[in-house]
């Protein structure tokens, strides 16, 4: 068991696990990323988005400016990622955001890598920069997608898979040393809380209404129901 953060409640702490290892996996990890890189990181107000959007705060804004351009499906959604320091933001349900993510980037080249947990690798590869990185971290939409190769060849582009639990029977090491450095970036105080607190879900009885809200994509971050301590009297 992981403990809970310093500073942290055991609901900010239920939160981060395992969106932050996720993100550091993915993008650290796997992607190699610099603080040279301009990311893209779809769904950027759920748990896992935002998590790579304060990774790439503290790991390339904070070396040298460099830019997070973070997309999700509501203006209120929008609003998150930019509180969490996203450079920009563009909304996905419009039908050109491809063509608007790379207009944001330096003379339209495109994005170095595209954090994805949604199934949008195909349109990414539109905004995606040559020897772009795709990481591919799972399917919110519920499609698998089928993607046109020649795009991957053209550009040379690299679709990056990444499994966080797999980590734990492949590459235990490596998980093991990704979480000292979170829990490192957590003491620095580079990574915030990122529960859900627009709505309160308190008792069993509010599980429901908690899936509910994110069936309907009402949220952001991380969901948490709190159960209330009960007296021992009634043990």
């Amino acid at each position: 068991m992981l403990p809970v953060p310093r500073g942290w409640s055991f609901t900010e702490a239920a939160g981060l696990f395992i969106s932050v290892s996720t993100a550091y996996g993915a993008l650290l990890t796997r992607a190699a990323m610099t603080k040279n890189d301009v990311v893209l990181v779809h769904a950027a107000a759920g748990g896992t988005g935002l998590a790579a959007i304060q990774g790439m705060s503290y790991f390339l804004a904070k070396a040298c400016g460099a830019t997070v351009i973070a997309t999700a499906s509501t203006a209120r959604k929008l609003d998150v990622p930019k509180s969490f320091g996203a450079d920009y933001t563009v909304n996905y349900t419009d039908p050109d955001w491809p063509q608007k993510v790379k207009e944001i980037t330096p003379g339209n080249r495109g994005v170095d890598i595209v954090f994805d947990p949604v199934g949008l690798v195909n349109a990414s590869s539109k905004c995606t920069a040559w020897n772009g990185k795709i990481l591919i971290i799972g399917f919110a939409r519920g499609v698998v997608e089928m993607v046109p190769t020649n795009k991957v060849l053209l550009k040379n582009i690299s679709l990056v898979g990444f499994h966080g639990e797999a980590y734990a029977y492949n590459e235990r090491r490596t998980l093991v040393d990704n979480w000292g450095a979170i829990f490192g970036l957590i003491r620095d105080g580079k990574v915030r809380p990122m529960v859900f607190s627009d709505r309160d879900f308190t008792g069993l009885d509010a599980v429901k209404d908690a899936l509910i809200s994110l069936k309907d994509r009402e949220t952001w971050g991380k969901v948490t129901v709190q159960i209330p301590k009960v007296a021992d009297s009634h043990l």
